[in-house]
């Protein structure tokens, strides 16, 4: 049998979460990223926030890290004021996820950042985001879809060579990049959808668009076979 690779997701840490007769504080991950890591052939372990100082070890147990999509990182973080349109922050998050992206980097685990997941990286690595634009989310809490075209010679073009339309929710956006990362697919307006490091660097990818919201497996899975 094919062993199955390991693959970390972070989540959400909500207060007053609703199930059933329950209203508890509960560790959150829509079902839809476990199940693409399931559906591209890994096993999915969810990483709630915990003290960064964890964060290697965790990292040392996996195969490959995802971080998902989720609320807007705080500005402090990449060195600016905050914006009326910026959410409000989830600072153990950004904590918690800034470490698991430092410890993957370190170790060369192959990773995933997902919308968030995405603009933290560039963060990570020293970039700046634009706190607000227009048109990627057009309905409140309803994915829409949009165009992206890969960069030749990316790994995000291996993947995924041709114009593809993908689900997308989003406000913010990669501003400056972030130390060694280049661009590998832009919206038709210009906006960059992905982010990398030089093909020589240990694989990792950031989308900001959610692949755990459609059928195309094929980001996932070029995670998946890194990290087999």
């Amino acid at each position: 049998m094919t062993r199955r690779p390991l693959i970390g997701v972070s989540t959400y840490l909500e207060s007053g979460a609703r199930w059933g007769i329950w209203e508890l504080d509960a560790a959150l991950l829509p079902a839809g990223y476990p199940r693409l890591v399931q559906r591209s052939g890994g096993l999915a372990a969810m990483l709630p926030p915990d003290a960064p100082a964890h964060a290697a070890a965790a990292v040392a147990r996996l195969d490959g890290l995802v971080i998902a999509g989720g609320p807007d990182v705080e500005p402090a973080r990449y060195g600016a004021e905050r914006q009326p349109r910026t959410g409000p922050p989830a600072l153990a998050r950004d904590a918690w996820e800034l470490a698991l992206i430092d410890a993957a980097l370190a170790a060369g685990l192959p990773l995933l950042g997902i919308c968030r997941g995405m603009q933290l990286l560039n963060v990570a690595l020293g970039g700046t985001l634009v706190q607000h634009i227009d048109g990627h989310a057009r309905v409140p809490g309803a994915f829409g879809r949009h165009p992206v075209r890969p960069v030749p010679g990316t790994r995000y073009a291996a993947a995924a060579p041709e114009k593809t339309s993908v689900p997308t929710y989003h406000h913010q956006a990669v501003d400056r990049l972030g130390d060694g990362l280049l661009p590998s697919a832009h919206a038709l307006d210009g906006t960059v959808e992905a982010i990398e490091p030089t093909l020589s660097a240990p694989w990792t990818l950031g989308v900001q668009w959610h692949p755990e919201m459609g059928d195309d497996l094929r980001v996932m899975r070029a995670l998946i076979n890194a990290a087999t």
